[in-house]
């Protein structure tokens, strides 16, 4: 790990830290604090995918739908208009609204065999994004003189690594450039999540054969053909055991860096507080490695 005690985390004159796990348990909370409160620079991966490594296809997307529309349709062809998304870090719902849900047609939903297409680009996409990390950190030094890093991991950083294998080139790449920090749930925020989702389930992305299996689970349970499927209704369906399935692999990655509960991140209100925070799950590991 970049740093392997308190101390030298603490005595670090350049922190650099990525956060993952679940959404909805702190990360860009903790990044924006930071970033805002003291001064850290903030590398959003989702921003980056959104940006950088999807931002054609969401256009484009755009753009055939209006097509669609002879108005917009005629502006388009004269060159008279511009349709670009407006990603923010607040505000992803471009990258959300491309990536889809799968489904009939009607009710918003996407055809499977181009949701799965869209689930591909996203992959890559997180990867490069991922893997542009290091250059960041050295970007924000040399041209902005930045000294402290805080890099904003997606939810589905573990579906595109693989926190089993001691030489995954993401997690070596990562782990060599930052301190890998999980913010872990309990079973009590599980329950949090699921019923937040159920209230406004959104796009995600899945490993493959995830996908794959819990698609055929729906279909065969629900006895429902792809165009029958209702796109909000598989997306809840499926957010469980999505949970369940990400747990192992988020606690594997912890193996790579160090753990904080979200109760833990919950109680902190100042980039201090973080610090002290961080200082403790070094100091929590390496009694844990002595035993």
């Amino acid at each position: 790990m970049l740093y392997k005690t308190p101390e030298t985390w603490e005595n670090a004159p350049a922190k650099r830290v990525l956060l993952f796990g679940m959404s909805g348990l702190g990360k860009t909370h903790l990044s924006n604090m930071l970033r805002d409160d003291a001064g850290w620079f903030h590398y959003s991966i989702d921003y980056r995918i959104g940006t950088r490594y999807m931002g054609e296809y969401i256009a484009d997307n755009f753009k055939r739908e209006a097509m669609k529309v002879p108005l917009l349709r005629e502006l388009l062809l004269t060159d008279s208009v511009y349709i670009a998304s407006n990603i923010t870090f607040e505000n992803l719902a471009p990258l959300s609204t491309y990536l889809g849900k799968p489904g009939d047609p009607a009710l918003g939903g996407v055809p499977f065999a181009e949701y799965c297409a869209r689930q591909s680009q996203h992959c890559a996409a997180e990867t490069a994004a991922l893997m542009d990390t290091a250059r960041f950190i050295h970007r924000a030094s040399d041209l902005y003189n930045y000294q402290h890093f805080v890099c904003d991991s997606g939810g589905s950083i573990c579906e595109v690594v693989d926190p089993t294998d001691p030489a995954d080139p993401l997690l070596t790449a990562l782990s060599q450039n930052l301190l890998l920090v999980w913010i872990a749930g309990s079973d009590a925020h599980r329950d949090a999540l699921i019923k937040r989702f159920d209230r406004a389930p959104k796009p995600m992305y899945y490993q493959p054969e995830f996908l794959a299996t819990i698609w055929a689970d729906y279909l065969t349970e629900n006895a429902l053909t792809e165009s029958q499927v209702n796109p909000d209704a598989f997306l809840r369906y499926g957010y469980a055991r999505l949970l369940d399935h990400r747990q192992p692999r988020y606690a594997a990655m912890a193996k790579w860096g160090v753990t904080l509960t979200a109760d833990e991140v919950y109680t902190v209100k100042s980039p201090h507080d973080f610090n002290t925070l961080i200082a403790a799950a070094l100091a929590r590991q390496s009694q844990n490695t002595d035993r």
